[in-house]
């Protein structure tokens, strides 16, 4: 096994970490909501399990406490537990996740910054229309999947990257990076290894970084763009820890051949191994083959 494979193995296995911070400056000034709105709470109708946000590890990654008070919150808004009747009050949001005002309004910037939600005077902090959230933001692909609206989700990321991934392909077979292509022959190899060993994290990692530098490979700035969604989509496409569906010889193999396409600079063996490769997903092969009914 290569030195690569062996480190991106182990530390596949280990444990993520992190460590909340001091949090920061109070700079961001969240406007607060008009008196007459707080006659009830915005979270009178949410979900009573959730709490104190240090109780709460699923999905937080090792963030901190400003990184899962963002995850919960974008949940509970994706989800519809949080909606635009009621305003999003600081204080009320501190005393339900036992958090401080600092780390709530750092969360409600970065939610802003996702189209989440909106401060304006006089109004307060409220849930935008889905017409206005980046659907394109890794961490809402990834609530979206994860939520009521994960078939949709699902549906849309494989239409997604059946239009993106085997364009890249050709692409990316008309650019002799040697680096590149070195990469993407390790991460095969690693996937071959944790398959081996029953290793499914290990074997979507490299399988979400071999998609990502396919794309990379392909010269297109605005493809590049799309990396991160891809990678998003392979982490929620099959399961929460699988790409491809499961680890198997199949996909394994698919990924050897655009290998080889891409060696040779044979564009359209190189598309043509990805169409067949995205075929093997269940969720890609359900919905490509005939378009949708309106």
């Amino acid at each position: 096994m290569s030195t690569l494979a062996h480190t991106m193995m182990t530390a596949a296995r280990s444990a993520d970490s992190g460590l909340a911070g001091p949090g920061g400056l109070d700079r961001y000034p969240f406007a607060e909501a008009p008196a007459a709105d707080r006659g009830m709470s915005a979270w009178d109708a949410a979900d009573p399990e959730l709490g104190r946000v240090g109780r709460r590890s699923a999905g937080s990654r090792g963030r901190g406490l400003h990184g899962q008070l963002v995850q919960q919150l974008g949940q509970m808004i994706v989800s519809g537990d949080l909606g635009a009747d009621r305003p999003l009050v600081p204080e009320e949001i501190g005393q339900r996740f036992e958090v401080s005002r600092t780390v709530v309004r750092e969360s409600l910037r970065v939610l802003e910054a996702k189209g989440l939600v909106s401060a304006r005077p006089n109004v307060g902090t409220r849930v935008r229309p889905v017409s206005d959230w980046n659907l394109l933001d890794p961490d809402i692909i990834e609530w979206r999947a994860f939520g009521p609206q994960r078939d949709d989700q699902r549906r849309e990321l494989g239409e997604l990257r059946w239009t993106i991934e085997p364009l890249a392909a050709r692409l990316a077979a008309g650019h002799g990076r040697d680096d590149v292509q070195q990469r993407l022959s390790d991460m095969v190899e690693i996937m071959g290894h944790a398959m081996g060993q029953g290793d499914a994290l290990t074997f979507s990692r490299a399988d979400a970084e071999f998609h990502s530098l396919l794309i990379q490979l392909a010269g297109n700035r605005m493809l590049e763009h799309l990396s991160g969604i891809v990678s998003a989509a392979l982490q929620v496409s099959g399961g929460p820890v699988t790409g491809c569906e499961r680890p198997n010889e199949a996909s394994l193999v698919q990924h050897g051949r655009i290998v080889d396409a891409l060696a040779t600079g044979d564009g359209t063996a190189a598309e043509a191994a990805v169409r067949q490769l995205l075929t093997i997903h269940p969720e890609v092969e359900r919905v490509v083959p005939s378009p949708r009914e309106h």
